[in-house]
């Protein structure tokens, strides 16, 4: 996809997707290496080709690794949500990268299909119904620096880390909850 310049910027910005997931993209001034850029990327090159033909294109290692050798669906959204802490406008929300953070680092989680909407997180056991399939709490991370803990819209309890928040989604999770599906 190429965007045209907002009113007050001059540079295109050219996002390189697969199956509707941003691996890679770019800014120019130059309309010229904006379509090589687009030429390259839907003529069948690589992320690396791309960079070659159009060095403005940028992209993080776990892109590279899943051209290589696909993620399956929960772990791509899993890099595509953690990554978004490097890219504007996500990248001022440094809390909310933190909780995604903090969950991924839980194994049990980490199978399971992360979901945000408003800065809240929650669990899901579905990979395409995952509006309909949440599993365990929720966690909101607050204005003033702590977050919320939340079960069916009701408020459990506040903490100081994303850590805290984490720990108490975890300990509640039904026994033998697989990956989602």
């Amino acid at each position: 996809m190429v965007y045209p310049p907002d009113e007050g910027c001059r540079t295109f910005q050219v996002n390189l997707q697969d199956n509707g997931t941003r691996l890679a993209c770019g800014w120019t001034a130059d309309l010229a290496e904006a379509v090589r850029a687009t030429a390259a990327w839907t003529g069948g090159a690589g992320l690396e080709e791309t960079r070659a033909r159009a060095p403005f294109i940028r992209f993080r290692p776990w892109a590279l690794a899943h051209e290589r050798e696909p993620f399956g669906a929960v772990e791509l959204t899993w890099r595509v949500k953690l990554d978004r802490i490097h890219m504007p406008p996500y990248d001022r929300h440094l809390r909310s990268h933190a909780l995604l953070a903090a969950a991924y680092a839980q194994p049990v989680l980490r199978q399971l299909m992360p979901v945000n909407s408003h800065f809240d997180l929650w669990f899901s056991t579905s990979i395409k119904d995952f509006w309909k399939t949440p599993v365990g709490y929720t966690i909101h991370p607050y204005d003033e620096g702590l977050y919320g803990v939340w079960n069916k819209g009701e408020p459990l309890v506040r903490t100081k880390t994303p850590e805290e928040a984490v720990a108490m989604v975890v300990a509640a999770l039904p026994e033998g909850l697989g990956p989602a599906t």
